[in-house]
């Protein structure tokens, strides 16, 4: 599967059925090649948009349930996303 076939898939929390976007990013093991996380947009603050700063929810790949057609769902604690 390519970036581009994530990138077009939405992102399910199944602990509180919250939809938390699309794949924007991936996060890899540079020695191994393998993916490690999938990162989501994270919440819009102001002072990382006037900073130029990207937010993203990093969602590490032992989180993610299932990979279908058309969502990707994940299990995270919803306090997890408050961190962020």
């Amino acid at each position: 599967m390519s970036l581009s076939e994530l990138r077009a898939k939405e992102v399910v929390n199944t602990l509180d059925g919250k939809r938390l976007g699309k794949v924007m990013d991936l996060e890899f093991d540079p020695h191994s090649g393998c993916v490690e996380a999938l990162v989501v947009p994270g919440e819009f603050k102001v002072s990382h948009a006037i900073r130029g700063e990207k937010c993203g929810v990093v969602i590490p790949w032992q989180r993610i349930c299932k990979i279908g057609e058309n969502v990707i769902l994940v299990q995270l604690d919803p306090e997890e996303l408050e961190n962020e």
